[in-house]
């Protein structure tokens, strides 16, 4: 395998064509946006340039990744495809809508993965008439530095799309870890309620942003505090998969904070935004 189809040019899509590019794969990155590309594209020219400059990749490496990346507004751009991974916006109906115009176009022996966060490989997968070559492949923002992938296998997922996957993430200089399919995974199921109640800290007057980040910081030694997390993650994201998790669970433990929806209406998104819990405009 050699050949993949990015969908989606924004943070996660542009961050998995990177890795991809660098690890020797000929890369195309499909969005509808022409200006998402052209962002997406500065963006990683100028992530690859960081990696240079920080002596762990050679100018060489750079423009070869470069010159293995393409980009394309249509689907029909996963016709060569082996593998083709989607990560595009976290909702259930865009999603579907892709991988039944993806089971069309990429070959037959292509292997359809998704970076969704929350939502059930399985209800993805049944969108195909591939259900066995369908997994979840979600890797951590930001991608090239993060080295976690969790492989999620769908009802269907076959041992060999699931062995394979796992293969290319490691090669990828990626760390594999195997989970099955729920709502929100490992990472999110664990990670949204805490983010979820340190927004409920805030709205309560418990404490401050500054304060509630500070204590996870020094207190339970975290890198970065759950609203500064957020805040990379987005807002909107962080709120779409807690809307998921309460669904899906059925449990209102997961029901978002009111303030969390009212900083999304207010378009308060975080870091991509320049304001979130904290503020970035400076």
């Amino acid at each position: 395998m050699s050949r993949v189809a990015v969908v989606g040019a924004g943070t996660m899509g542009n961050g998995i064509a990177h890795v991809f590019a660098v690890h020797g794969w000929e890369t195309t990155l499909l969005d509808v946006s022409p200006g998402a590309l052209e962002t997406a594209m500065r963006t990683i020219a100028g992530n690859l340039e960081r990696q240079v400059k920080k002596g762990t990749l050679t100018a060489a490496q750079k423009d070869a990744a470069l010159g293995r990346l393409r980009t394309g507004s249509k689907l029909d751009g996963a016709g060569q495809a082996d593998l083709v991974v989607e990560a595009a916006g976290e909702r259930p109906e865009t999603k579907f809508a892709i991988f039944r115009e993806l089971d069309a176009a990429a070959p037959a022996a292509a292997i359809l993965a998704t970076n969704t966060s929350s939502i059930p490989i399985t209800s993805i997968a049944a969108q195909t008439k591939r259900p066995a070559q369908v997994i979840g492949m979600h890797f951590m923002n930001p991608v090239p530095v993060m080295q976690l992938v969790e492989i999620i296998r769908g009802l269907e997922t076959s041992d060999e799309t699931t062995h394979r996957t796992v293969e290319i993430a490691q090669a990828l200089g990626k760390t594999p870890v195997e989970v099955h399919d729920a709502p929100g995974f490992v990472s999110n199921r664990v990670l949204m309620p805490m983010i979820n109640e340190a927004v409920y800290c805030v709205m309560e007057g418990v404490a401050t942003p500054e304060a509630v980040d500070t204590v996870m910081k020094l207190g339970m030694n975290h890198p970065v505090g759950p609203l500064a997390l957020a805040d990379l993650i987005g807002l909107d994201v962080c709120l779409a998969i807690l809307e998921v998790l309460q669904r899906d669970l059925g449990d209102d433990k997961y029901r978002p904070c009111p303030l969390l929806r009212k900083m999304v209406a207010a378009g308060r998104l975080g870091r991509k935004s320049g304001r979130g819990f904290h503020d970035y405009r400076g």
